[in-house]
């Protein structure tokens, strides 16, 4: 990309004068970009240069001269878009249409894309003085690192402007699904008023009606009648049967948008207010539309049925496609990327459950009387409860129904009152079918009605999406389907641009908007790493990541810790794992620690082999006691041997460690350790440093000179709340708060809470705050000057309630140790679709992903606000996806260049593993010990975290969840001081 001239320079000219007003207007000047033409019944024609703009007007101005040719004005048909000897692209027209590509190279040549790519804009913007962001207005732009040519999965939009109307939409008291909102609108469009919808409205599916035209209203208010459904044949008639059902619609005009708006939104020149947030929603309303009226969709993505997948269990994967209008410096894109759905096997019902048993072709595993157990009987209920299925018997129109639950009887054995009589389920459908059941005794699925139907009777709709979380043992299969190399992933969300079919959508016709179909080409940097400091004993005592990952040989630990005494206690059989394998592992990791610097006795204290059958707590208990006999000491390691499938094991060898006692465990499945490489000892021994207080590395200070100002002791802060799986309405919410205790942020406490379900505020955060910043000053001597502090898992809906809720908890708590630090609150997006791609494969790291350290904070950012993407981790599996960075307050006034290096820098300082990570280290510890927080629960209280079933009683819901409010334990207080987590 050749230089920019600076503003006001020799190429410029500030050639972006205006021509005057009159019947065709003036002509602009010229210039690099050009002047925009004056206004006038034809407009004026653009001036000449790389961009000239056509004048409003009437008709339109001609677009001005140049490589891409200007836009041309508005209003009754464009402007010709103006070109230069076959230039780059021809400029856009109005209304009319614009001018064609002529020529021109493909973007970046040699690329597997044709076409002349977006019209040119400002790839950096400085927001006016007097706009008001909701966040932190963008600082400036970084400038470090070496730039590079990426794509991302962004494709430019051009909107004209034409005002949008808002109608608020009541549909009947009774919520209904999406889907059958949207039918009903689609019907109201254009089968009851196709005259007054002459361009039908996009509709939300809920509350939201947006129109390019305006209807004739008389009180801004009208009510539609809107019948669903064919009218009943005459042998339903004569059966008594229903006529269609009716639905009232009533629409109310709320507001008219005007997207001028939201253009000075993009160029930087109006705050983000409800007008722009309402006309952002519309666009993505207009862009869902026709994919929602065709496919099953999710909130914003939607699956046609070309690429599935059945991964056994009753479920099938979808391959799906996800869109996103953003805002972005000078221009709208949309985001689109491929996503992956799962959705119920379709068909038969009692297919559908048996699969999920893994009984396929034996319908009498369904059945009480022959032996299906009532636990497999709720599993299966957990699984289906929700589930929309369609009936045949005695309809010719099966009308969806809701599945509340299973019986726990069969057809032959539920009884219920039928005039004033008992009778069986499998008597009446005798009946009712004028033959028997052929699986009388198989249990029945309870609609939402009450209604009791046999499992054979059922049928499962095809692309009925699971809301669910996917069982453990489908993971793999989700992560295989969904897995694309980077080069695959962006042709497959190129090949999506014809499902989505921007070009002949009559919604973004209606609405003025056109679409690029080609991918948008962009700058990023790539910024240096830190270099980490191992001990100064160390054959070599420093590191200097390359694409995101370095080693451990030769390395000591910078701060290495002590194991005085430790006991092997081992949950594997001992055919599996005999005492020579027990031996050689203890051998092995003693070797490892010497290795890295760590003091460890040459033997345990005491081998033994334990039942998984027991109770774990008093095991470990009593063998404790046995290794201070023989050892004179107690443990201060437990190091303990898994078999497979030993999770419950895991989870009470956790509970007796973190909580219950504060002694050091660490375990390792016996498939792995059993004469395992030194390279698994290695990774053993980063994990036990730290856990037993050491320090295994440290950036350099001069790489963190914002952390090792000695004059302004600075913490650094990562936040997470974890919600419960989908479906799950009595277990609580856990939240983490961790804090570094030292100059280089790589000691950090931690403190974990539970709270309602569900709620992203933590709502203890005020407590968690005092409780971190006083094991600060305990260990530096200290209160913090500085707050650098980081929230994971926070929407971009929910930014305001951070800021008005859980910031003035912080606040409170730096009152009250009266300390008035000043703070940075960063929130750390993980949850989007941005994905970089590199333009050409030699400059790909080796998974062809971007390569660890590259950033983007122009073209696709926010064009007010101070937000970045950055990609701090190499490429494994699949695409990497970055992490995105919004500056929520910045009271510390960083740089964009001093954050974003900072936060790379941040990336390094995860003791786990020699790998920069894909977020900030201390967001990355706030996740790992809200997700231990299931090992917080005394296993012999017999309560599960890991699945609930579906509760409709509200009063049951809140007596469950106040009984894991009430059951829930901190960690050990020695446990606390440090990185047990890890």
């Amino acid at each position: 990309m050749p230089p920019r001239a600076a503003p006001g320079g020799p190429d410029r000219g500030r050639g972006r004068g205006r021509g005057g007003s009159g019947d065709r207007g003036g002509r602009g000047g010229s210039g690099d970009r050009g002047g925009r033409g004056g206004s006038g019944d034809r407009g004026g024609r653009g001036g000449s240069g790389d961009r000239g703009r056509g004048g409003g007007g009437d008709r339109g101005g001609r677009g001005g001269g140049g490589d891409r040719g200007g836009r041309g004005g508005f209003d009754r048909g464009g402007g010709r878009g103006g070109f230069d000897r076959g230039g780059d692209r021809g400029g856009r027209g109005g209304r009319g249409g614009g001018g064609p590509g002529r020529g021109g190279p493909p973007p970046g040549g040699g690329t597997p894309f044709r076409g002349g790519g977006p019209p040119a804009v400002p790839r950096t913007l400085i927001p006016a003085a007097h706009v008001k962001p909701i966040t932190v207005k963008r600082p400036g732009h970084g400038t470090a690192g070496r730039v590079v040519e990426i794509y991302t999965n962004h494709f430019a939009a051009q909107l004209e402007q034409g005002t949008i109307y808002h109608y608020d939409v009541i549909l009947p008291d009774k919520p209904l699904p999406a889907k059958r909102n949207f039918e009903i609108i689609d019907r109201l469009q254009t089968q009851v008023e196709p005259e007054l919808f002459a361009r039908p409205g996009a509709y939300d599916g809920r509350k939201n009606l947006f129109m390019a035209d305006e209807l004739d209203f008389d009180s801004g208010t009208r009510e539609f009648v809107v019948p669903m459904g064919p009218p009943p044949s005459p042998g339903e008639v004569a059966r008594g049967g229903r006529g269609p059902i009716e639905y009232r619609v009533r629409l109310t005009h709320v507001a008219s948008i005007n997207p001028e708006v939201l253009q000075e939104f993009l160029r930087g020149r109006q705050s983000n207010d409800n007008t722009v947030l309402t006309a952002i929603t519309a666009l993505n309303v207009v862009v869902r539309m026709g994919p929602n009226l065709k496919y099953p969709f999710n909130v914003r993505s939607f699956f046609p049925n070309n690429e599935t997948r059945d991964i056994g269990g009753g479920i099938h994967l979808w391959r799906g496609y996800f869109q996103s209008v953003r805002p972005a410096i000078g221009r709208i894109l949309i985001n689109v990327d491929i996503s992956t759905g799962a959705m119920y096997m379709p068909g038969p019902l009692i297919g559908l459950a048996l699969a999920v048993l893994g009984k396929a072709g034996n319908a009498n595993a369904l059945a009480p009387r022959q032996g299906l157990p009532d636990r497999e009987r709720v599993r299966l209920q957990r699984f289906i409860s929700g589930i929309r299925i369609t009936t045949s018997h005695g309809q010719q129109r099966p009308r969806p129904r809701v599945v509340r639950r299973l019986s726990k009887d069969g057809a032959r054995d539920l009884t219920f009152d039928l005039n004033g009589q008992q009778t069986t389920v499998a008597e009446y459908f005798r009946t009712i079918l004028n033959g028997p059941l052929r699986f009388p005794d198989v249990i029945c699925v309870e609609l939402s009605t009450g209604a009791l139907i046999p499992l054979e009777l059922c049928q499962v709709p095809e692309g009925q999406i699971m809301r669910k979380q996917v069982p453990p043992d489908k993971t793999n299969s989700v992560l295989e389907f969904a897995t694309k190399r980077p080069n695959q992933r962006l042709g497959s969300i190129c090949d999506g641009l014809r499902v989505l079919d921007y070009g002949d959508s009559e919604y973004i016709h209606h609405f003025g908007m056109t679409v690029e179909d080609q991918p948008l080409k962009t700058q990023a940097r790539v910024i240096n790493p830190p270099t980490l400091r191992y001990h100064q004993s160390s054959k070599q005592p420093s590191a200097k990541p390359r694409d995101g990952a370095w080693n451990l040989i030769d390395k000591r630990m910078f701060t290495p810790s002590q194991v005085p005494n430790w006991m092997l206690i081992i949950y594997e059989r001992q055919q599996r794992f005999n005492e020579q394998a027990a031996n050689q592992l203890a051998t092995d990791l003693v070797i490892g620690c010497e290795a890295v610097g760590i003091t460890i006795n040459a033997r345990p204290g005491l081998i033994k082999w334990e039942s998984g059958q027991g109770i774990i707590g008093q095991q470990l208990l009593a063998a404790g006691s046995e290794c201070q006999r023989r050892s004179g000491s107690v443990p201060t390691l437990i190091v303990v041997v898994l078999p497979e499938g030993g999770n419950d094991i895991y989870s009470a060898v956790k509970h007796f460690g973190d909580v219950r006692t504060g002694v050091v465990t660490q375990c390792m499945k016996s498939s792995k350790c059993f004469r395992a490489r030194p390279q698994y000892f290695a990774n053993i021994t980063l994990k036990l440093n730290v856990k037993l207080g050491g320090v295994n590395a440290v950036p350099e200070p001069r790489d963190v000179s914002f952390l090792t100002d000695s004059a302004n002791p600075t913490i650094v802060m990562g936040a997470d709340a974890m919600h419960p799986a989908p479906g799950s309405t009595d277990r609580p919410s856990f939240t983490a708060l961790v804090g570094s205790i030292d100059n280089s942020a790589v000691r950090y406490v931690s403190t974990m809470g539970v709270q309602t379900t569900r709620k992203e505020i933590i709502e203890a955060m005020e407590s968690m705050c005092i409780y971190v910043l006083k094991q600060f000053k305990d260990a530096t001597g200290k209160y913090p000057k500085r707050i650098l502090f980081f929230r994971d898992g926070v929407s971009e809906g929910q930014f305001t309630t951070v800021l008005e809720e859980e910031l003035p908890l912080i606040r409170k708590a730096c009152e009250k140790l009266k300390i008035k630090p000043t703070i940075t609150l960063v929130v750390v997006g993980k949850r989007h679709h941005v994905r970089l791609f590199p333009c050409r494969d030699n400059e790909g790291d080796r998974s062809g992903n971007c390569v660890a350290g590259t950033v983007v904070d122009s073209d696709v950012v926010n064009p007010v606000e101070f937000d970045y993407y950055l990609l701090s981790h190499g490429g494994i599996l699949g695409t990497s996806r970055p992490a995105h960075y919004n500056v929520l307050l910045d009271e510390n006034k960083f740089t964009a260049d001093g954050l974003q290096s900072l936060s790379y820098a941040l990336c390094h300082v995860y003791a786990r593993a020699t790998r920069s990570v894909s977020i900030p280290a201390p967001v990355y510890y706030a996740d790992i010990v809200c997700s231990r927080a299931k090992h917080h629960y005394d296993p012999q209280q017999g309560l599960d975290l890991s699945m609930s079933e579906t509760l409709t009683n509200t009063t049951e819901a809140v007596t469950t969840l106040e009984r894991f409010r009430q059951g829930f334990r901190p960690a050990h207080e020695r446990m606390r001081r440090l990185m047990y987590f890890c």
